[in-house]
């Protein structure tokens, strides 16, 4: 049988190896040349820090009881809820010369909401925790906190942030966690896709990681560092880059497809083929995606990641809501092993996003 590859050509493992072998200047946390001691985290201290971060913070629609006592409250209607967390650690997950603070907001509220609604849930409340170098200045977390309370506000209104925490740390590291009402429906779960289903995504394929391929490529200095000039100049030439620093993903789009009567979803934050795969072994089933519904070069569609668009399966003859698309069909496993299939071809490999290999902690 003819095997089809996934990777997308150049790739950025390539270029991470020899990144890793630089420190950019900005690991140590934003700079702060000629501040005044307070305006530095260190300075301020943790309460003046707080006392100007939080009011820039939204409140949910949910929230009975938020920041301020040992533990927030929020109202969980339906009697259950979702959660679920994500951490983004400076070199791993992101570079401070190519992202803004206000990027780091947007991109840990993005990644944590996509996960809420692939479970067909509206998200309602969100923790953010972090652990920044002491010599960050105060005003970027105020930018930081701008990026959660007006990603929130596009992506999911009505959601808050109730609570979390703040610690020094020699590594710019953001966790979040999010909660989300089911609404009196079941979850959508990974393991629900049936012979027949129309595979269907809504959002973006492969754009997150043609922006990545950018920075990787043009916005590095002659010795390969990042730089954030070049990073800017990208941005405003390229939309894609935008998308991989702060993605839009379709989050309403969730609960429409629960509604709808989804079988199986989830987000796609490791790539298509990646996660694909992995409703094929939950489910027991084939995933076959069709190669002419993926976009100009489907090698950066399947492998590519960080989108957080949303994928998931319909019964046969579904009335696909919101924004989401026909991409393939599911197909049954047989004597064979659950797998994703493009054109039916098998794949060679089944790529995606790696932190551990594309990207070095210890890389600028």
């Amino acid at each position: 049988m003819e095997r089809t590859s996934t990777s997308a050509e150049p790739d950025p493992a390539d270029r991470a190896s020899a990144d890793a072998s630089r420190a950019d200047a900005s690991s140590a946390g934003p700079s702060s040349p000629g501040r005044a001691p307070t305006d530095t985290v260190e300075g301020a201290g943790e309460l003046a820090t707080l006392a100007r971060i939080l009011p820039r913070l939204p409140r949910g629609l949910d929230t009975q009881l938020g920041p301020g006592d040992d533990a927030a409250v929020v109202a969980a209607p339906d009697g259950r809820f979702v959660v679920t967390t994500d951490l983004m650690v400076h070199g791993p997950d992101f570079r401070l010369a190519w992202s803004t603070p206000h990027d780091l907001g947007w991109k840990a509220a993005a990644s944590n909401l996509a996960d809420v609604a692939a479970m067909g849930a509206r998200p309602t409340a969100l923790v953010v925790a972090l652990a920044v170098p002491p010599g960050t200045l105060v005003a970027d977390l105020e930018r930081l906190a701008d990026g959660l309370r007006e990603a929130c506000a596009e992506m999911a209104p009505g959601c808050g942030v109730v609570g979390g925490d703040l610690s020094v740390s020699t590594t710019f590291t953001v966790a979040v966690t999010a909660f989300g009402d089911l609404g009196g429906r079941p979850p959508v779960r990974r393991d629900g896709a049936r012979p027949g289903d129309v595979v269907a995504v809504s959002g973006a394929l492969g754009r997150a990681a043609r922006g990545l391929d950018l920075l990787f490529r043009l916005g590095v200095d002659h010795e390969g560092a990042p730089d954030a000039d070049l990073a800017a100049a990208l941005r405003e030439r390229d939309p894609d880059v935008g998308w991989q620093l702060a993605p839009t993903p379709p989050i309403a789009d969730g609960r429409l497809a629960a509604t709808a009567g989804a079988t199986a979803m989830l987000d796609l934050s490791d790539g298509l083929a990646l996660d694909a795969a992995r409703v094929a072994r939950a489910s027991g089933v084939v995933v076959d995606l069709d190669p002419a519904r993926l976009g100009a070069d489907p090698r950066v569609a399947l492998g590519g990641g960080e989108d957080h668009s949303l994928f998931a399966t319909f019964p046969p003859g579904t009335d696909l809501p919101g924004g989401f698309r026909p991409v393939g069909v599911v197909r049954e496993a047989g004597g064979g092993a659950p797998r994703v299939t493009v054109g039916r071809r098998d794949l060679d490999e089944v790529g995606g996003w790696d932190p551990y290999r594309l990207w070095s902690g210890q890389a600028g």
